[in-house]
């Protein structure tokens, strides 16, 4: 057998299964206050994908002055809506340079987005977080902040120990405007109006898992079952 040929085999055996595998990319979807930030961190833990969110990679890219982060702060800067063409530009830029598996959070927000990112990027599943609006409001309603610091209470699992008061200072807690029960309610509408059809391409494509619930460590053990059967967990 040729010398060569022999080192290739060797090679090929030494290598692991979770090496030759395909990156695993994911997208999760769910609206304000759905607790999309303590799933994505534990899926983060659990799973080893980097956590990727739209905002952050937005701010990053103005930041730094790339091209299209140029283009999205002008339109920022104007109060516009930044376009679904550059905001394709800016996610798939960072998307491009990946070398590990991925949970991409706050993209795409409409359908035009997800055409574009499905063309570039093979996407694994969509994570789809349904929770009543009813349980949403009653979470954020529940949210008081100390404003200097930006320690956040909530009335139903964390509560300040006395009522009003900042446990650090004893300085009074506010509730913020977006917190209030009307303003979350219009926020959760044009959330839904805006992510439908994104939902639905999704499930027309077989890629969306709905996890429903009130309680996010009620739901989370499923979206582990249901991770651990595409990707080998970490811990």
């Amino acid at each position: 057998m040729n010398i060569w040929f022999r080192f290739i085999i060797l090679i090929l055996l030494s290598v692991t299964p979770t090496m030759i595998s395909k990156l695993f990319k994911a997208v999760i979807m769910g609206p304000p206050g759905a607790g999309k930030g303590t799933i994505s961190s534990r899926i983060v833990r659990d799973f080893g994908l980097k956590h990727l969110s739209s905002g952050d990679l937005l701010r990053s890219q103005i930041t730094e002055k790339t091209a299209a982060g140029v283009k999205a702060d002008d339109f920022i800067t104007k109060g516009q809506l930044v376009p679904d063409d550059v905001m394709v530009e800016l996610i798939l830029n960072e998307l491009r340079n990946m070398t590990s598996t991925w949970l991409l959070d706050g993209f795409p927000r409409t359908v035009p987005q997800a055409e574009a990112l499905m063309k570039e990027q093979e996407i694994n599943t969509v994570i789809n977080l349904d929770i009543p609006f009813d349980e949403i409001v009653k979470r954020l309603e529940s949210r008081w902040v100390h404003l200097e610091s930006g320690r956040v209470y909530n009335l139903l699992w964390s509560p300040p120990k006395v009522e009003g008061k900042d446990d650090i200072t004893g300085e009074n807690l506010i509730q913020r405007d977006d917190d209030k029960p009307a303003t979350v309610r219009a926020r959760l509408e044009t959330y839904k109006k805006q992510t439908t059809p994104v939902t639905e391409f999704y499930r027309k494509h077989n890629l969306l898992q709905t996890f429903s619930g009130t309680e996010t460590d009620k739901i989370w053990p499923e979206v582990y079952k249901f991770l651990s059967s595409h990707i080998k967990p970490i811990n």
